[in-house]
Formats: structure tokens, C-alpha cells, sequence
């Protein structure tokens, strides 16, 4: 599908890749359309999209949210399957690309709508190292508030936005 430019993005029952030319990628988030950043900004948890040691696909429910132009979702403290590096985490260091995908469901279908962000994944040990996104991610989610995640922190620089909205 030929790209196009953002204001032609995502209009009603369309399927547009959109990209950022140039430098000014982190600024993505901040192009889309309203309805589409709002779902966004008001989702409280997203699908994260990335590929296993064993190159096959894996889809993680996660918290995140945006601050500066990318996305953040941290590692917290919550009862963890195994121990040690998690699972998310060791292979986002191995292939550091992702794609996060938020939607919107209902049993009426002329309110659906989804927007998935896919970009490169740095992996940040210390979650300090960026204040905005902590910020961000204890002003959405109240257990964060109370005892902040102590990481990894994601942070995901999105350089294509792919949206659709059935109205």
C-alpha cells in the first residue's frame, strides 16, 4: 500500500501506513488524528507485538504511555513467571523491534477502531534515566503512583503509524 501524507491518514473504513520523513519521526504520535491519539492516550493497556529467540511472533498485553513523541511501558514488580530478565525484555535486546497496538471494541461495529505503533525498541535499565516517561506512566496507571515500576523501561521510537476507524 503507497504511503501517504498524515492529513490523509486514517479517514473512515481506511487502512493508511503512514511515515514521518526524516528526523522528525518522534513527532508520529503527535500527527495523528484526534480520534486516533485519544485512543491512544486513554487505552489502558496495549497489545506489544515483537519476535521470540526463536524468531516466531509473541503478542504481551502491557501498560504504557507517551511522553515526548514515543511510547513507555516498564517492567514493574508484579509476580513474574520466572526470576531473573524477563522474558519481553530479553528479546526486545536480541531484536529491538516492536509493534504496540491499541483498539476499540464494541458490539456496535461502527465504533471500532484500532492504531498500532511499530518502531525501534531501546531497552533502558535504569527508569530514572527518563523522568518524563515515569511521570507519564505514574499520572495513568495509580499503582504506579504509589510504588514506581523499578523497570526495564521500553521506550519504543515509533516510525510508522498504521490507524483504521470504522466511523
Amino acid at each position: 500500500m503507497p504511503e501517504r501524507p498524515l492529513h490523509a491518514a486514517c479517514r473512515r473504513g481506511e487502512d493508511v501506513r503512514v511515515r514521518e520523513p526524516g528526523a522528525g519521526r518522534e513527532r508520529v504520535v503527535d500527527s495523528l488524528p484526534a480520534w486516533a491519539a485519544e485512543l491512544l492516550r486513554a487505552a489502558p493497556v496495549a497489545r506489544l507485538g515483537l519476535l521470540d529467540d526463536d524468531g516466531a511472533p509473541r503478542v504481551l498485553p502491557v501498560t504504557f504511555a507517551l511522553a515526548g513523541g514515543r511510547v513507555y511501558s516498564a517492567v514493574d514488580d508484579k509476580p513474574k513467571r520466572r526470576p531473573g530478565v524477563v522474558a519481553r525484555v530479553r528479546f526486545l535486546r536480541a531484536r529491538p523491534r516492536a509493534a504496540l497496538t491499541v483498539d476499540r471494541y464494541d458490539d456496535d461495529w461502527s465504533h471500532l477502531a484500532w492504531v498500532e505503533l511499530l518502531g525501534a525498541v531501546e531497552v533502558l535499565d535504569d527508569p530514572g534515566s527518563r523522568p518524563e516517561a515515569m511521570a507519564a506512566l505514574a499520572a495513568k496507571y495509580a499503582p504506579y503512583r504509589e510504588r514506581p515500576p523499578g523497570g526495564p523501561l521500553l521506550e519504543l521510537t515509533v516510525a510508522r503509524a498504521l490507524c483504521w476507524s470504522s466511523g
